[in-house]
């Protein structure tokens, strides 16, 4: 009997183990894309924002102001395009395809994310940019931690993700500011929530792991997912925060 049970503890201590192992390594590999992302979303942005004549070949200057011309409509809408398309076609995509739209995506968000430094001081972008770090940090480490089960919580979360989609459509037009103002509170809310929720999901995926090729591949979506929870949370908080410039 003695033997049995010693058998079945160590049977469940390397079930543990192998558990164990695989979150590591999937984990290790979603934050080392994730600040690949983010490392060439900063260089990009910071290139393009800091540096006017380069910025000019995103928008045309008339009698009525600046307007984005054709590449810089581009450059706004290509990264919706990129995450769709690794979204969609995630299974047919190989590893190397897969990497190369998300380090392409990266640099291109960047460039988009440049029109930042003309609407707001360098000092509010900073700030926003650290306190999303810490908030991203903090519930990172939540999610991977709680016992509870955040299906529904996730759930919730994306219904509200799809309401200030919609909403922002519709103040675009309306212009609204209390409008704007309400929308950036929902939307630190919700990232901050899907962020922790994004990290369990990855946690739960990683016990599944078999080193192949296909979970080499959610590395890198898992990656995406935190990368767009964060890049998202870090505008929102500009907005709410942000100092303008004159």
């Amino acid at each position: 009997m003695e033997n049995r049970s010693t058998k079945i503890e160590n049977l469940n201590f390397q079930e543990v183990e192998s558990r164990v192992l695989s979150t590591n390594i999937l984990f290790r590999q979603v934050f080392s894309w994730m600040f690949v992302g983010l490392l060439l979303t900063t260089i990009s942005s910071l290139y393009f924002g800091l540096n006017p004549e380069v910025m000019r070949y995103l928008f045309s200057v008339n009698e009525s102001g600046a307007k984005l011309n054709f590449l810089g409509w581009i450059v706004m809408l290509a990264p919706l395009g990129f995450v769709f398309t690794m979204s969609l076609a995630f299974k047919r995509l190989s590893f190397v395809q897969l990497a190369s739209i998300f380090i392409l995506y990266a640099l291109v968000n960047g460039i988009s994310l440049g029109f930042i430094f003309y609407v707001y001081e360098i000092g509010s972008i900073f700030k926003a940019f650290l306190s999303a770090a810490a908030l991203f940090a903090v519930m990172s480490i939540a999610g991977y931690t709680t016992k509870t089960d955040l299906t529904s919580l996730g759930k919730i979360l994306f219904f509200g993700l799809i309401g200030i989609i919609i909403a922002s459509i519709i103040n675009f037009f309306m212009k609204s500011s209390a409008m704007d103002y309400i929308i950036s509170i929902f939307g630190v809310i919700i990232f901050t929530g899907l962020t922790a929720y994004d990290v369990q999901k990855i946690k739960l995926l990683s016990y599944e792991s078999d080193g192949s090729v296909m979970y080499r591949k959610l590395g890198i979506m898992g990656a995406l997912n935190l990368y767009l929870d964060f890049i998202n949370l870090f505008l929102y908080l500009l907005r709410l925060f942000g100092n303008k410039r004159d």
